[in-house]
């Protein structure tokens, strides 16, 4: 396992809010069908949100579980969530590779965080010992074959598929995964997965998506078009995902 870097988490955080658009509208429709995806799953009443950015995953979340804890390494993101939703929530302040959490959790949301970690290995293998008996852990990444990712490649604007952009590091990414490469990272944290997918097939870039939408050129119909798509094809949906629990001996 690598050693974790000293980061300003607070600047990435203002980068991701700068002049470079991070939060989309179509991020939106993409917190909808990740939840709708994972609800199946869900048991029990404990829930812990790693990385809750403005807490927009989180009101989501909040139907679901009545004792739900928000964790982040950025101060600032913390207060906003804070701002939000006062005490209806537990906050904790840290880096989820040191941070020392108070007992286990039945459902653990790992959502478009993953990639912005230094080290996945070290985290997931926190997650597990986090996990209470039958808990889950819910993991969204972005999917570095979408094919809104493909055809950047071939207009020449990102190297390859997997490429971290000079403005996605600015904004704390790391890596972009594959779903084999989440699986095996999973895996080598001790972790077993039940289920796995993609959500939504996606062909265009999020800004894109945002002008379609706002002219209402695209119908509700249209997105449940692509969301039953990234379930047929989850190589070539926007976001990949695992519903894991720990490995007997884990």
């Amino acid at each position: 396992m690598t050693s974790v870097t000293t980061r300003d988490f607070e600047r990435e955080h203002q980068a991701a809010t700068g002049d470079r658009k991070y939060s989309y509208g179509f991020d939106e429709v993409m917190r909808g069908y990740l939840v709708r995806t994972f609800a199946p799953h869900f048991r029990g009443r404990r829930g812990l949100e790693l990385g809750c950015y403005r807490g927009d995953f989180t009101a989501h979340l909040l139907p679901h579980f009545a004792d739900l804890t928000v964790a982040d390494a950025a101060r600032d993101v913390l207060d906003l969530t804070r701002s939000r939703y006062g005490a209806r929530l537990r906050y904790e302040l840290g880096t989820f590779e040191t941070m020392a959490l108070d007992g286990h959790y039945d459902a653990i949301f790992l959502v478009h965080v993953l990639e912005h970690v230094d080290d996945p290995l070290i985290v997931l293998s926190r997650v597990r010992d986090w996990l209470a008996p039958g808990g889950r852990l819910f993991l969204a990444v972005p999917n570095a074959n979408a094919p809104s990712r493909q055809i950047a490649v071939r207009m020449g604007l990102i190297s390859h598929q997997a490429a971290v952009t000079e403005a996605e590091y600015a904004m704390g990414h790391r890596r972009t995964y594959t779903l084999d490469v989440l699986e095996r990272d999973a895996r080598d944290a001790g972790l077993a997965v039940e289920a796995r997918g993609g959500v939504f097939f996606k062909a265009l870039a999020n800004f894109q998506f945002d002008r379609l939408l706002a002219e209402e050129i695209l119908s509700a119909d249209y997105l449940e078009g692509c969301y039953d798509l990234g379930m047929i094809y989850p190589d070539l949906a926007a976001s990949i995902y695992l519903v894991a629990r720990r490995s007997q001996g884990g």
